[in-house]
């Protein structure tokens, strides 16, 4: 949990997803799973207001499992 805290992990996290969008091995329906619902969600955020998450809260999150995801299907790590 205490990883989860760091700008050192986001970063990485961060920097891993942004190969893995520009990557020519990834399929387009992969980069398309994470582009989709934070795309979604930011633009259309009263579409859950019983939700009380914030747009990066939930874009962090989704970022977290998309970039653990494809940094294993790919071997990106």
């Amino acid at each position: 949990m205490r990883k989860l805290l760091t700008l050192r992990h986001w970063r990485a996290t961060f920097a891993l997803i942004f190969r893995v969008l520009r990557s020519k091995d990834v399929s387009l329906a992969d980069k398309l799973l994470f582009g989709v619902p934070v795309i979604v969600y930011w633009v259309m955020p009263d579409a859950l207001p019983m939700l009380p998450v914030d747009d990066i809260a939930v874009t962090m999150i989704i970022a977290e499992w998309f970039a653990r995801r494809m940094g294993k299907k790919y071997n990106i790590l």
